[in-house]
């Protein structure tokens, strides 16, 4: 995991460094303009349109929130979504601006070799990435062939240079020999695929094509593809990079980098086969397009457009190749829970082609009245092929139910019995039937999960999600429900923690609230019911046990994007509600706020120490219930006796504070 792999790299004092530098107006004032309104700050939301601003950022809380979208989190979590970046490279973004050297600690030969290895691939991909535009633009042959062929295809200079396209001559080594003469590895040139060896020699592998750099999230070239402009039946059309440590093609998709802001703001993805695709529909203002390279689209492809939305649009050929193409994705894009269109461009046609032909209004208009349902064009697809065959319409039948299975999200419940319904009408089959097949298919991949978990095997990607597995544990009636979570109070216990675990408890003692909260003889993190609250004290401990106190800093700008973005909301509570709880379930009256943090600190332990206790007298009066001899109805008796008098001296004030 990325995040982990960080971790291992970096001093923490130089991550503690770059978040005390931390001016959160400063960076999303740099992409958003921004107002002083009071105290806080407001403009317009950059994650959804909007024309009165709702977008407001608290320099004292140090985080922002959209009151219309919803959008919500600190610096680096904005930079993580605006720009698309991994936590890793936001903090690096952050580094560099404020000037603060990353220090990095020990790591085994191997690790640091790697980590060499993929800065070296980048940066001959990016000089190569500047010498073949340069060739392409002020080059007489680059001119002649490169840039001719590109204002052929109706390209711009304004779109080339956006794209960053280039041309590689026909000299047989005009690259390679400039690149040696630089400095550059021979070994990572061939690794890049940039040069080849050919009778001994170094050779460019890309010489007489038009150069298309890819890119990844952040705008670093990863690789290249490579069209041949000239007729040769033994050459192939397209060279790419081959793949090495930087470029997994599977893991690309070609056009992000440009397309991710309008993906983010219009809540859509569109997909084509090609480059030339991507960049027509981005010169005709279409811009939330990507492209697939001509591959059949992978897992991690679609996650990647999931980053972004749930919704994909895919324009393919109107033939049947095309058609083909385009059902090979779709059980992979139903599981990974996308709401997925399909659009044919009429035949003989292509996006580019067809954008350039009608006009982007025109094109964007036939996009929108001709979106088709994915898992319904499948199923009226293979009808038309099937006939009146009754065994093939048997087979169709389990296709389409094992792929509706997989529609486990709890979420997409509605989603699913609708395509229960519709398909059921199409094939002409009965309904209930429909349902029991797919509950079939469920079924099976439930117990499939459930004997790799006993191998303690990894689950498959083809396998039930944990919120399918929730809702089925849910419809059967397995949850606790007699003592809902309190969280109010757990969050309330996270807080405390994160503004005041270093603030003095005791003077005589010289203890402080994080030592008060960890010395008492229970465990708050197994007391906690919250998920969230449990991942914080969790390491809240672990770092406490370090002989550290960590700041509500280090968990408002964590890599882990969830205690991240919960820590923000954490804090931002006002509202402790401890003393409407206390008042209805224990007749106790507490006072909270900032100038009773001491009070606060005993009312919110108390209270969970108090709910653990309830549970177990309950628990025990059940156990008495079942007690099927004198001696075991006498222990349970000494349990309760015992339980009692723990729940009589916090409700009392022993060992304790209540305040009236």
């Amino acid at each position: 995991m990325q995040f982990a792999f960080f971790q291992t790299l970096i001093a923490q004092h130089t991550i503690q460094q770059i978040l005390s530098r931390i001016d959160i107006v400063e960076i999303v004032g740099s992409f958003v303009k921004l107002k002083k309104r009071g105290t806080n700050y407001l403009g317009l939301c950059p994650f959804h349109n909007e024309k009165s601003p709702s977008f407001t950022v608290s320099p004292s809380k140090e985080i922002y929130k959209c009151f219309g979208c919803g959008a919500s989190g600190n610096t680096i979590s904005f930079l993580m979504e605006h720009e698309k970046y991994s936590y890793v490279e936001a903090l690096r973004w952050l580094a560099q601006k404020y000037n603060v050297e990353i220090e990095e600690k020990e790591v085994s030969a191997e690790v640091k070799q790697q980590q060499l290895l993929a800065d070296s691939l980048y940066i001959i991909n990016n000089f190569a990435r500047e010498y073949f535009t340069k060739t392409l633009l002020e080059t007489e042959e680059g001119q002649n062939i490169g840039l001719s062929y590109f204002e052929e295809r109706g390209f711009t200079k304004e779109t080339i240079q956006k794209f960053q396209l280039g041309y590689c001559s026909n000299e047989r080594d005009a690259f390679a020999r400039t690149a040696l003469e630089k400095g550059y590895n021979l070994d990572y040139l061939q690794k890049t695929g940039l040069v080849t060896i050919r009778n001994e020699q170094p050779a460019d592998n890309y010489r007489g094509r038009v150069i298309f750099p890819i890119h990844n999230q952040s705008g670093k070239v990863l690789g290249f593809g490579a069209r041949i402009l000239v007729k040769n039946d033994r050459a192939p059309k397209y060279i790419n990079s081959p793949e090495n440590e930087i470029y997994v093609k599977s893991k690309v998709l070609y056009g992000t980098y440009f397309a991710r802001h309008a993906i983010d703001r219009l809540n859509e993805c569109l997909l084509v086969e090609g480059y030339t695709d991507v960049i027509s529909l981005h010169q005709a203002g279409i811009e939330n397009v990507v492209a697939s390279s001509g591959t059949s689209l992978t897992v991690d492809q679609l996650r990647l457009v999931k980053k972004y939305t749930n919704n994909l649009t895919i324009l393919y050929d109107g033939d049947s190749a095309g058609v083909k193409a385009a059902l090979r994705g779709l059980d992979m894009a139903v599981e990974e829970g996308l709401n997925v269109k399909l659009v044919l461009i009429p035949d003989k046609e292509d996006p580019d082609s067809y954008v350039q032909k009608i006009g982007a209004p025109a094109f964007r208009q036939f996009v929108e009245t001709n979106k088709q349902d994915f898992v319904l064009f499948k199923l009226q697809t293979s009808m038309q092929d099937i006939g009146n065959d009754s065994n093939r319409k048997s087979q169709l039948v389990n296709e389409i139910a094992e792929t509706i299975s997989k529609i486990d999200k709890v979420e997409d419940f509605t989603r699913q019995q609708d395509y229960i319904r519709q398909c059921s009408q199409l094939l002409k089959i009965d309904e209930q039937g429909m349902i029991t097949l797919v509950n079939k298919f469920i079924r099976e991949r439930l117990h499939k999960r459930e004997q790799q978990l006993a191998k303690n095997a990894p689950p498959e990607d083809d396998q039930l999600s944990d919120e399918a597995i929730a809702a089925m544990e849910a419809a059967e009636g397995n949850f606790d429900v007699i003592f809902p979570t309190d969280e109010k109070q757990e969050r309330e216990l996270v807080k405390i923690l994160l503004r005041f675990g270093d603030m003095p408890f005791s003077e005589e003692e010289k203890n402080s609230v994080a030592d008060y909260v960890f010395h008492l003889p229970y465990d708050f993190e197994s007391l906690a019911d919250s998920e969230i609250v449990k991942k914080i004290l969790r390491e809240y401990k672990s770092r406490y046990d370090e002989g550290s106190t960590p700041d509500k800093k280090w968990f408002l700008y964590h890599e882990d994007a969830d205690i991240s973005k919960q820590t923000a909301l954490i804090l931002e509570d006002k509202e402790a509600d401890l003393s409407i709880n206390w008042k209805e379930r224990f007749e106790i009256d507490t006072v909270c706020g900032d100038n009773a943090y001491l009070r606060d600190t005993i009312s919110t332990t108390n209270y969970l120490i108090l709910r653990k206790i309830k549970k177990l007298i309950l628990e025990n009066q059940q156990e008495m219930e079942k007690a099927e001899t004198f001696d075991m109805q006498m222990k349970c008796v000494e349990v309760h006796q015992h339980l009692k008098q723990l729940e009589m001296e916090l409700t009392q004030g022993i060992g304790t504070v209540i305040f009236r």
